[in-house]
């Protein structure tokens, strides 16, 4: 077998020939690396192979992705050797690596190509791997033992560039008659399960362009510690004092900081080049999905080719629509971003496909975990429909429990939020409004001795899936970067071009997702924060008070944002003043406590240079649907109406403003058939939802939410608004569930 250390020097290894492996032909094979490569100077880096415990760095890509120059640039930067697969086949095979394709065909090329890697050992160096290595299993697995694999993510227009200057005009797997594209976009798919760091090349890069790239994703991959998240609410109490931060699993994991606090990042959010903004403008939903987060979560956590397949089951076959989050013209400079096309109908199922996967990944096997969720309306049954989707081992190990208001939500809501228990998810109605639904679970968590006593004597312990956790924020920030690289490559603007966005606002989060887009590279303006009748959020953007004294929350049309204390508001905050725990700790402190707060003059004017905002009452809100129906055949939901009644007063029209249409208007039936002057036919939901679906509309009738109407709802459970005994429900859901024997 070959094996190749570091240690070993490079001028010993170009004078001297080095074993490397003996065949049943008993041929003694010698390897030499090239002189002129092995004689240059190199400049020690501050980090190098050694300080990944001595793992090769290997280098993959298809066919003309540069990985041999760029193997020798990394090699030169990090004082170690290189190798190339190809001359250690072409040595072994006394051939051509294109005389050998051409000699025994493709399958059997991989199959001689694995043999000789199968033999293969090294540690310490730089691999520079062939095009057709990661088509062969057992071979990639061999090599992944050894070392961490970069990905060289070229694009396909550049790579048949430089093979016809390579003049290379087969590759392997390339049959007669077969386009080089297409089997170039076939062997993609090989590519994605092996991969811990790519490398995202945007059109036309060089390869030296390129190589300082994986450069700088290899010293990221080494210094996780670059990556943590910090509470909304530390404050040092000594001068250089050491931040108290946790890792992105930790930060998914217990959701709420020990302090009352949310979790953010500690440093800025990671920026993509508008040059690489651009080459995703052609890319689907999921594989800007996977760009994204790949630069938003670091690759020890979770790493990208996990990360990938996270991505593929959240987004793969459980939409309606093949886009995920397509955005359509309503009229004038108004883009309707449609974000109801998943299982449950609302935006919430764009976080909630997805974030129950990363939190299954992030906890350890050695607990179980119950989820605790406070929704308004669509949360609930988004959260009960994601984490149902866990695969069977992981249900057993992880549950949701999910409380609304009882009266605090449309009937449809009520019906879908029960009709989406499973066996790992419960629904809890509570006689009060959301306030208290949220307020309730953040005491929980606060609450060391009822957590403890969890822990303890079930082995359990409590998370959340609300938009306080960073796993279920983090994958909002895509469909708001989506829709402006769709409005791109629809021709509406071009990249660069500033766009407005308009959200229905209730806890910050969403809105919240389009500011860290922003902070991601999205040339977005203005934020225009859209509120209904109760809208706190609407007065304190308008003047830096906060006040809830005097404030009852009234029901409305949107129930969705019928919400009073935003709790993502203080991530945007804590944004705005720098970082300042201090001050955080403080206001929101006074909030609990004296039920209001206000912001400095300053610190005003800073937030209304992003944001402006105002409110929509209910009649306007109808009228919106009735006069949009007529004039465009197109159905707004009842907070997509709202949206479009504030961006029809506040936007200036000077760009286009996207509308974040955050439900399909079948889970509002009554309201819709109010707004469209449609006598009820009957109370029934199925009956309003048959009857809209007949007008022809669009969107299209939702399927997930006509056939829910034709199930029968289970029993659920109701609670009196009293921490205490939901505490005690919250117990006997984990002795029928964790205690139970599957």
């Amino acid at each position: 077998m070959l094996h190749i250390s570091r240690h070993q020097h490079l001028k010993l290894i170009t004078k001297t020939f080095v074993s490397l492996m003996h065949f049943k032909a008993n041929r003694h094979l010698k390897l030499v690396l090239p002189r002129t490569f092995a004689f240059r100077e190199f400049r020690k880096s501050w980090f190098s192979t050694h300080s990944l415990g001595n793992k090769n760095i290997i280098l993959m890509g298809l066919p003309g992705s540069g990985k041999t120059t760029v193997g020798k640039i990394i090699s030169q930067k990090l004082g170690c050797g290189a190798i190339d697969v190809d001359n250690i086949l072409e040595i072994t095979w006394n051939m051509t690596v294109a005389e050998k394709l051409k000699d025994v065909g493709n399958e059997q090329f991989l199959e001689e190509e694995g043999k000789v890697l199968l033999n293969f050992s090294a540690s310490g160096i730089v691999i520079s791997l062939s095009g057709s290595n990661p088509m062969h299993d057992a071979t990639m697995q061999h090599l992944k033992k050894s070392g961490i694999i970069v990905y060289l993510d070229v694009p396909i227009t550049d790579l048949i560039d430089r093979l016809s200057l390579m003049k290379i005009d087969r590759i392997v797997g390339q049959n007669a008659g077969m386009p080089l594209k297409e089997i170039l976009q076939y062997r993609r798919q090989f590519y994605k399960k092996w991969y811990d760091i790519r490398i995202f090349c945007e059109d036309g890069a060089s390869v030296e362009v390129i190589a300082d790239k994986a450069f700088e994703e290899i010293k990221r991959y080494q210094d996780v510690d670059s990556e943590t998240f910090v509470s909304t609410r530390y404050k040092s109490k000594h001068p250089g004092e050491k931040v108290s931060t946790k890792y992105f699993s930790n930060a998914v994991i217990e959701g709420l900081a020990s302090d009352g606090g949310l979790f953010v990042p500690q440093k800025e959010f990671p920026k993509l080049s508008s040059v690489e903004w651009k080459s995703l403008v052609g890319a689907t939903y999921i594989e800007r999905a996977q760009i994204i987060l790949e630069k938003c979560i670091h690759p020890v956590h979770i790493p990208a080719f996990k990360l990938g397949e996270m991505i593929e089951t959240a987004y793969g076959e459980n939409f309606a629509c093949s886009k995920i989050a397509p955005v359509r013209h309503l009229s004038g400079n108004q883009f309707i971003l449609e974000l109801f096309h998943g299982p449950t109908g609302s935006f919430k199922d764009l976080s909630l496909q997805l974030m129950p996967h990363l939190f299954a990944h992030c906890i350890p096997r050695t607990c179980n975990y119950l989820v605790l969720v406070a929704t308004s309306g669509d949360t609930g049954s988004a959260v009960l429909n994601g984490f149902s989707r866990l695969t069977h081992s992981d249900k057993q190990r992880i549950a949701a429990v999910t409380f609304f208001p009882e009266d605090g939500v449309s009937d449809f809501q009520r019906e879908q939020i029960i009709g989406s228990q499973k066996e790992n998810g419960w629904a809890v109605g509570v006689k009060s409004d959301f306030d208290f639904c949220q307020t309730a679970i953040k005491k929980m968590f606060n609450d060391s001795d009822f957590t403890g006593f969890l822990t303890v004597e079930y082995g359990t312990i409590l998370s959340s899936a609300n938009s306080i956790n960073w796993g279920r924020l983090l994958p909002q920030v895509i469909y708001h970067a989506s829709a402006y690289l769709d409005l791109v490559s629809q021709g509406f603007i071009s990249f660069g071009s500033p766009v407005d966005v308009c959200v229905p606002t209730g806890n910050f989060g969403n809105i919240l997702a389009a500011v860290y887009a922003k902070m991601m590279g999205i040339p977005i303006r203005k934020f225009i924060c859209a509120s209904n009748q109760n809208h706190v959020l609407t007065d304190f953007i308008k003047t830096g008070h906060y006040d809830l004294r005097k404030r009852k929350l009234v029901q409305s049309f949107s129930p969705s944002i019928d919400i009073l204390k935003s709790s993502n508001l203080e991530r945007h905050l804590h944004f705005m003043t720098d970082r300042d725990g201090k001050l955080m700790t403080k206001l929101f402190h006074q909030l609990e406590n004296q039920q209001h707060f206000q912001l400095e003059k300053i610190l005003v004017e800073k937030l209304q240079r992003d944001f402006i905002a105002d409110w929509c009452s209910e009649e306007n809100c109808l009228a919106a649907i009735n006069s949009t129906y007529h004039t465009s055949g197109y159905i707004l939901d009842p907070h997509t109406a709202v949206a479009k009644v504030v961006a029809d007063r506040m936007q200036d029209k000077t760009c286009p403003v996207i509308l974040a249409s955050t439900a399909h208007y079948s889970k509002f039936a009554p309201a819709i058939m109010q707004a469209l002057r449609i006598k009820e036919i009957n109370e029934a939901s199925s009956s309003q939802l048959c009857l809209l679906s007949s007008y022809n509309a669009l969107p299209p009738p939702h399927e997930a939410l006509l056939k829910r109407t034709k199930q029968q709802d289970p029993n659920y459970h109701v609670c009196a608004p009293d921490v205490n005994i939901l505490k005690g429900h919250i117990e006997t859901l984990i002795q029928n569930h964790f205690m139970k024997v599957f």
